[in-house]
């Protein structure tokens, strides 16, 4: 995951770009670097975060009128300067072009024999490096350097959002998109290039947002694009308010697609008072909750639908960290059966709108049995459910629009493992060392979740196998299989195709009566303690004939044969992995969706908040 940011203008831009990079952090902090072009290319570079490349950038007295700026979360290479972006070429002591790179270049293998065979030196692990001795191969060969940059997008495979500056054009910056966001910031005698608007907000609030395969050419007065046939192209102009911002599909299809990119600023806001006090907090979930804590022995999550599934995740947190017994009851269900009421048990209510109507009666049902310790977590400020309980946590996910949900869903999960970590905690249970651990994995999982978005192109390609098929099964164990579980409804919500999830041990129970080559089989299958025995479930049914689409971590070891296809999310990010595993069935069903021509953001049959039984 990479945030980018570019600038060029009448003035020292140096402030800018450090500025849009701290803004742009939650996007990756393994290590950040700018590029400025004055009279040559100076470029600064740090491990760690943009306070650091900002001290190294002030003791260089680092100022230009040109320049572009990275912050990186690792993928191709390990976190160390010389994989740090911005990359060069030809070579560091005397380079001509500088890159800023987010995405993945699949062909970079491919690309890096070629550029080698022809005498070019790689000093980086990284595929953005490819990029830069590409675009400098075109320069050599004697094309201008817009059109070396469209050259040697033309020849990259993946998804990217990049800037190209060189040492011969000081007055040109120039910019690409596939895949990965982008867009153009406009100023008075002065433009810019970022990842997010939230980098360039300081300077303007006029942007465009690029469209897939786009090229721009960017001046001090002038922005002109090049659509993906190479013809100049209109892009509109969007004033930028961040309350609306959220209510506009900006360069995207669906709000479903929207949303499911915004889901690492969703999550890295919902947790943010919790990194910036460095310690789980009993306030953060209200004034009351050190007085209810103490009191709970055990927890009920009720809820239903997609938040139903984030409720049955948790579980697993609270009674593994929490160390508390937990039950998860559909909302609709709980209040039509004799139950048996414990003053001290702890009602977790979970809605993304607040308003759903299910939970909310399951509510006032608990409490009329005298289970008066409630906890909602909630999308919507003072909504119903929140106002009717007695501790609230309020998720940050901004408006969500399509009826798929999908940042509200990961910042419920992230709300309910704060919730665990917290009771844990409190408990005693917790360890100063263990307390850190989760904090930094907290950290470090908005980056993982982009890194996963990252592989939206091999999953539209997985899609193609299911825009045909009428069923699918979903496989997980352990806390893996409500994400299976989640998968499925995702699949059938908007595809209207029929799949269901399973554990991964029941197959032999039933559902493998139902494989055979036409029903694809979804995997999920991080490297946790339960990895081989899903390898074995797998066995059970490549051997009926049935294909495999496995999520695997970039550890597991999985090989792809025949009937056997596997996309690798990011290394294995422990007790947070099923928060990872949401975003690639997430893609998978939308891109099936799209294949199949339904109405994403509005299925047939449902609506956004149910507030009838």
């Amino acid at each position: 995951m990479c945030g980018i940011v570019g600038a060029i203008a009448k003035r020292n831009i140096v402030p800018v770009l450090i500025e849009g990079l701290s803004r742009l952090e939650y996007r990756g902090y393994d290590s950040a670097g700018v590029a400025i072009l004055d009279t040559k290319i100076k470029r600064v570079r740090a491990v760690g975060r943009v306070a650091e490349l900002q001290r190294k950038a002030t003791a260089e007295n680092l100022s230009g009128m040109l320049g572009i700026g990275h912050t990186r979360w690792a993928t191709h290479g390990g976190v160390t300067e010389s994989n740090a972006h911005p990359h060069v070429s030809p070579s560091q002591a005397s380079p001509e072009i500088a890159v800023v790179h987010n995405g993945i270049i699949e062909n970079y293998d491919e690309q890096r024999e070629k550029l080698k065979a022809i005498g070019y030196v790689f000093t980086s692990q990284t595929d953005t490096e490819v990029i830069a001795h590409l675009v400098h191969y075109h320069c050599k060969m004697g094309f201008d350097l817009l059109t070396s940059v469209k050259r040697a997008v033309s020849e990259l495979t993946g998804a990217f959002a990049i800037s190209v500056i060189a040492v011969d054009r000081p007055d040109l910056m120039v910019c690409a998109r596939l895949g990965c966001p982008l867009l153009i910031g406009l100023g008075n005698s002065e433009n810019f290039i970022a990842s997010d608007v939230s980098a360039v907000l300081s300077v303007t609030r006029k942007v465009i947002y690029l469209e897939d395969g786009d090229v721009a050419a960017l001046t001090t007065e002038n922005v002109t694009i090049y659509g993906k046939n190479d013809e100049v192209v209109e892009r509109k102009v969007h004033m930028s308010d961040v309350s609306l911002a959220s209510l506009e599909l900006g360069p995207y299809s669906h709000f479903m697609q929207k949303e499911i990119h915004e889901q690492p600023r969703a999550l890295t806001d919902t947790i943010e008072a919790l990194i910036d006090d460095g310690a789980f907090r009993l306030e953060l979930f209200g004034e009351h909750a050190e007085e209810v804590f103490k009191q709970v022995d055990s927890v009920l999550i009720l809820a239903a639908g997609t938040s139903y599934y984030a409720g049955l995740t948790a579980k697993y947190w609270l009674e593994s960290i929490a160390k508390i017994p937990c039950n998860v009851e559909i909302a609709s269900e709980y209040r039509y059966r004799v139950s048996v009421p414990n003053p001290n048990q702890l009602i977790v209510t979970i809605s993304q709108s607040g308003e759903t109507l299910d939970t909310m009666e399951a509510l006032k049902h608990a409490k009329t049995l005298g289970q008066a310790l409630s906890l909602a977590i909630c999308n919507v400020q003072e909504s119903a459910i929140p106002r009717a309980s007695k501790l609230i946590f309020y998720t940050r996910a901004g408006a969500e629009i399509g009826v798929a949900s999908t940042k509200a869903f990961t910042t419920q999960l992230v709300a309910l493992f704060v919730l665990a970590v917290t009771l844990a905690k409190q408990k005693g249970l917790l360890s100063p060392e263990q307390e850190q651990a989760h904090l930094g994995a907290l950290r470090q999982l908005a980056g993982s979740v982009q890194f996963a978005l990252n592989l939206e192109p091999q999953i539209r390609e997985w899609a193609k196998r299911f825009g045909d098929k009428e069923h699918a099964l979903f496989l997980g164990r352990g806390i893996h299989y409500p994400i299976a579980m989640e998968g499925a409804l995702k699949l059938k919500e908007i595809s209207y195709i029929h799949a269901e999830a399973y554990p991964a041990g029941e197959l032999k129970h039933g559902p493998l009566a139902l494989v055979d080559n036409n029903m694809p089989v979804v995997v999920i299958a991080p490297n946790d303690s339960l990895l081989e025995k899903v390898k074995s479930n797998m066995q059970e049914v490549k051997a009926r004939g049935g294909e495999l689409f496995v999520f695997a971590d970039a550890d597991s070891h999985f090989k792809e044969s025949e009937g056997v296809h596997v996309i690798r999310t990011p290394r294995h990010v422990g007790v947070l992995s099923p928060i990872l595993h949401t975003i690639p069935v997430q893609l998978l069903a939308y891109h099936v969706a799209l294949l199949k021509g339904t109405d994403v953001d509005k299925p047939r049959n449902l609506a956004k908040s149910v507030t009838v039984e």
